[in-house]
């Protein structure tokens, strides 16, 4: 890759080296205390006015420059997830059971690195708020920060973010307008039969038979009724019952994950999921109980923003270097819950492809270094172009 800024490229190793320490030392959503403390340490020496404690571990930096009234916001996220690394790296987690398999790690270090280069030689006209979020790993930090006022504190004309992508080539830049990362909802059902002796089925009602004909039947709803052209996903992840084979349960749990790339789709299949739920449980003399939690919305991109994000890569990168009107992606991302609150982009940028790329969450995962300078160019890039000297 070439196009780096010469001011990070002298600190290029410094933050390859920061990076590794915050892999070693992952924490989980919420308990980002050693990581939103070096965080927060970093920019105060970089002349950030810091606030602390939004969403617990949340740091906001921020800068002006000029007079403008103009403001950017740009958010990483910094969570680690509960999986027992496996790369076997020298600076691998020294954590059991903690890793960052989604390379937030990597996405810190971007942003404080664009924040070093934004604090010395790079002039813009306006205020830059720096967005550190905890919390992205199903725990929805982003909600939380904006309920508990991040956007009053420090409102934005538009919000950016970007997240490495497994599978793409290393340091590509891709774009998509309007829906780009799906929903995700989660359902929790609790099928209700009667217990009894295995050796007397007829003398029950058996909830892990009532399961087994709701998993297959759901599978009917995406494939007969949504349209092909749209993306849903309905997967069952569990199914808890009984602990011994002669025993047939009186109960039985499900967790299901419900994803979907359109609003209208996503309120069809919540009707469908429940009605046939209901439908199949009482065919078999069951009742069921039914939590469906509507976890992440659809993160829909700005065109406007998107356009302007993909121009800035485009200028300063070359044509080669950016995707744009990318496939949209079945993964969920809580920066949507910003996304509805302000206009802005949410980007990938390559980790690599080929057969020794891994993708996030697997415990074999690891950012490429290679990419950080690209992702904090692109950052200071995309400041100077929506704070400029001479608008």
């Amino acid at each position: 890759m070439t196009q780096s800024l010469p001011l990070l490229q002298e600190i290029e190793q410094e933050m390859r080296a920061l990076r590794h320490q915050i892999h070693a030392n992952p924490e989980l959503g919420y308990q980002e205390v050693e990581t939103s403390a070096l965080v927060a340490e970093r920019l105060r020496q970089w002349g950030y006015q810091v606030t602390r404690g939004l969403a617990e571990t949340g740091v906001i930096g921020t800068l002006k420059k000029g007079t403008s009234t103009r403001v950017i916001g740009i958010r990483a996220d910094m969570d680690a997830l509960p999986i027992l690394e496996k790369t076997g790296l020298p600076y691998a987690s020294r954590i059991p059971g903690k890793m960052h398999a989604c390379g937030h790690d990597g996405h810190t270090v971007m942003l404080l690195a664009a924040a070093y280069a934004l604090a010395h030689d790079h002039p813009f006209d306006g205020t830059v708020h720096l967005i550190f979020q905890p919390a992205e790993e199903g725990l929805a930090g982003a909600r939380r920060m904006i309920q508990e006022g991040v956007l009053e504190q420090f409102p934005c004309d538009a919000v950016f973010a970007a997240h490495n992508m497994p599978g793409y080539p290393v340091g590509k830049m891709g774009f998509r307008a309007g829906p780009f990362m799906a929903s995700a909802d989660q359902v929790t059902v609790t099928i209700h039969g009667v217990g009894g002796h295995g050796a007397m089925p007829h003398l029950t009602v058996d909830p892990v038979v009532v399961c087994a004909s709701i998993i297959m039947a759901l599978q009917t709803i995406v494939s007969r009724n949504v349209s092909p052209q749209d993306m849903s996903v309905i997967t069952v992840g569990s199914i808890n019952a009984g602990k011994a084979s002669n025993v047939i349960p009186d109960s039985a749990q499900m967790l299901i994950s419900v994803r979907a790339l359109n609003n209208t789709v996503r309120d069809r299949l919540e009707s469908q999921i429940k009605q046939l739920i209901h439908a199949q449980a009482q065919a078999f003399g069951a009742t069921a109980d039914i939590h469906y939690s509507a976890d992440y919305p659809l993160l829909v991109n700005d065109p406007q923003m998107t356009r302007f994000a993909s121009q800035v890569a485009t200028d300063w990168l070359g044509e080669d270097e950016v995707l744009n009107d990318i496939v949209p992606f079945n993964g969920s991302e809580d920066f949507a819950y910003f996304l509805q609150q302000v206009p802005g982009c949410y980007l990938i940028i390559g980790n690599g492809d080929g057969e020794k790329s891994c993708m996030a969450h697997d415990p074999r995962y690891d950012f490429n270094d290679d990419i950080l300078l690209r992702g904090a160019g692109f950052w200071v890039k995309l400041t100077e172009a929506f704070l400029p000297l001479n608008p």
